[in-house]
């Protein structure tokens, strides 16, 4: 692995300045928050701010009546271009800039596109150190494309030194915070293999991860990412590791599936455990600190649109599972899909709050699912805070598959985003395009949520992509307030015949899983980022393509919810430039921060960072950032006072990381 040290001051940077509040309980325990001064230093040392994946910071600086004052501080560029594999001649692509750095005093720490780990002081931009973990060697990821992606890093500290630790493809790092070296004493120099003594081998290569490691006490908490179409008898298993964050020694190791002789096991029909992989874990978990217990969104079993090899509810897929933090043991669980066949993995990392509940205080964990429902749960029992109410499914065309009998659908909170699709659904904007979407979908299926794949093609909403994203969720535990970024854009479900795996989704469209639309002949107006052009993808569905909402925790209630965001290349085309169109919202996996200052910061996986008002959806401040605001907004507070707002954004070439800040004569 590779190094390069780029100042010498890291080491008084991360020893001397202050790192803020311990991330751990004020993530996941409960009382009243602890209120500071706008200027105190304060850090981000989780991807999600805290434990609990809250997303929120203490950080008061930007107001609603300051807000609009916001300018870029610096820009940083990871570098990454695009390269050829030597070995295998394959092209390596920097994909997606979608991490969250960790802010600890005032320097950031974050991996990018090609997994490196990278320092910088974050009052300037300026590049500290960086660690090549070499994820890029083995060539491509056998994925669903050909680019690299990662979400982050976590960070650790014991024997007075501090740790960052990555996990990246089949490997867990262990780095100097202060040098960016490999520690030696970790595993085996500095790095642990997390294909290592799996249900059964596996080829390592198909082993990925996008996530931060989770680390709380001396654990280091891992799972791992699968690209859905790796589909084979035998692909490699989910399963949810935990490592000595000192020695790199495997503590335990749990398994999404059920243990020999276990009444879930019945669950699965036939011979399917003994071949069915998948089932991982490739979002983030959280930790209730305080009770030891640890929550993990666990995806869907192999194939994700065809289940007619792998029989019954299939649990623990597609469920919330609490685990003992010290020793993996199962707590509770609760199946969010049975036998899922819409890719509807718990995106979006269970966010552990307290909410005030007729009888008192009460600790949950509230999840944001693809399927646009808040499910919301007891921390400690799983019971839902809500009730929940089995519904008939729609039963399977495809020979050899069949649907589960009902699905879970909670009664309250309300749906964050659309379910189900009909006619009454099609985009409108002109009879014209009226008719063109009357036609795409024609010979298509159409109905409710949880209405199957069909080797008919079947108009599946939400899409692949939620509902909810990996990222769509933010509290603000002084107003009671969570946030949900939602997305409306439907999929296809269409199958084909592929032995010996029976069915997998239709490729002959390009990408199976984009969202669906149709093409618009004709030109764009040239608009700054790009040239003119002759189509564009129009979404099949009616907007708004994105929203963003308001809920109490307390009551469920949906407080307010807008649309967030719009899409330009729609607006500067032919058929659609003369038209009055409303906002028509972005579709995105990315949420917000939020602060205590009453505002969230946003992209929504649009090109504009957006300052918004908490207590009303209204946008204070935007900002054009030049590219797509692939990640969650961070906010820190450094020790000259100053608030500052870092976003990743971009691709290949063109992927950076902005910083926003008031001008200093702002602050008071």
């Amino acid at each position: 692995m590779r190094s390069r040290v780029l100042g010498l001051t890291l080491v008084l940077i991360v020893g001397c300045r202050p790192a803020g509040p311990s991330p751990d309980d004020e993530g996941s325990g409960t009382g009243p928050v602890p209120s500071v001064s706008p200027a105190e230093p304060l850090g981000w040392p989780y991807v999600a701010g805290d434990a609990g994946a809250r997303r929120w910071s203490r950080a008061s600086q930007i107001t609603p009546e300051n807000a609009g004052d916001l300018e870029r501080a610096w820009i940083w560029e990871t570098g990454e271009v695009l390269t050829t594999h030597e070995a295998s001649g394959e092209t390596l692509f920097p994909d997606k800039f979608e991490a969250s750095p960790l802010a600890i005093g005032d320097t950031l720490f974050l991996s990018t596109p090609f997994n490196r780990v990278v320092a910088l002081d974050g009052v300037d931009g300026t590049e500290l150190w960086s660690f090549d973990t070499g994820a890029t060697d083995a060539g491509l990821i056998a994925n669903d494309h050909a680019g690299f992606v990662h979400r982050g890093v976590a960070t650790w500290v014991g024997d007075g030194a501090r740790r960052i630790f990555i996990a990246s493809r089949w490997r867990l790092f262990a780095i100097d915070a202060a040098t960016g070296e490999p520690i030696e004493s970790f595993g085996s120099g500095g790095s642990v293999d997390l294909g290592a003594d799996l249900r059964w081998p596996v080829d390592r290569t198909l082993l990925g991860n996008t996530s931060p490691p989770t680390v709380s006490g001396d654990l280091v908490v891992v799972g791992s990412a699968i690209g859905d179409n790796v589909i084979a008898d035998r692909d490699p298993p989910g399963a949810v590791q935990a490592y000595d964050a000192r020695t790199g020694e495997r503590r335990w190791r749990w398994d999404p599936v059920p243990a020999p002789g276990t009444p879930e096991r019945d669950t699965w029909e036939g011979d399917a455990l003994e071949r069915t992989g998948h089932a991982n874990v490739w979002s983030e978990m959280t930790v209730d600190s305080v009770r030891g217990l640890l929550y993990v969104p666990v995806s869907a079993a192999s194939n994700d649109w065809y289940g007619g090899r792998r029989l019954g509810d299939n649990l623990f897929t597609q469920s919330i599972v609490c685990l003992e933090l010290a020793t993996g043991r199962l707590v509770w669980y609760r199946q969010l899909i049975r036998h899922d066949l819409w890719d509807y993995d718990p995106a979006s990392p269970p966010v552990l709050v307290t909410v005030d509940a007729p009888e008192g205080p009460r600790d949950a964990v509230f999840v944001a699912g693809k399927t646009g429902y808040l499910y919301a749960f007891d921390r400690v029992t799983g019971e839902p805070l809500w009730p929940t109410e089995d519904r008939p499914a729609p039963e399977s065309t495809v020979p050899g598959e069949r649907t589960a009998e009902s699905q879970p659908h909670p009664t309250w909170p309300e749906p964050f985003a659309r379910q189900g699709f009909s006619v009454d659904d099609l985009v409108d904007f002109t009879p014209e395009i009226r008719a063109l979407a009357e036609a795409f979908v024609d010979s298509l299926v159409m109905g409710e949520m949880f209405t199957p794949p069909s080797l008919q093609g079947t108009v599946v909403n939400p899409g692949w992509i939620g509902g909810a994203g990996w990222g769509s969720t933010a509290v603000d535990p002084e107003r009671g307030l969570i946030f949900v970024k939602g997305s409306n854009r439907p999929a296809l479900g269409r199958l084909v015949p592929d032995e010996p795996i029976g069915f997998r989704l239709d490729p002959s469209m390009g990408d199976p899983t984009d969202p669906l639309h149709l093409v618009l002949e004709g030109r764009s107006s040239r608009l700054p980022w790009r040239d003119d052009e002759r189509s564009v993808r129009l979404p099949i569905i009616k907007p708004p393509y994105g929203t963003l909402s308001a809920y109490d925790l307390a009551s469920g209630e949906r407080l307010w919810q807008v649309t967030l965001g719009d899409m330009l290349e729609l607006r500067a085309h032919s058929a659609l430039r003369d038209l009055d169109l409303p906002p028509l919202g972005v579709a995105g996996p990315t949420g917000a921060v939020a602060t205590a200052g009453g505002v969230l910061f946003i992209t929504g996986g649009g090109r504009t960072l957006y300052a918004i008002e908490a207590d009303s959806g209204r946008t204070l401040w935007s900002e054009d950032l030049g590219a797509i605001g692939y990640s969650n907004p961070m906010t820190f507070v450094d020790t000259n006072g100053m608030q500052t707002i870092v976003v990743a954004t971009g691709l290949g070439e063109g992927a950076r990381l902005q910083a926003f800040r008031l001008p200093s004569g702002d602050v008071q």
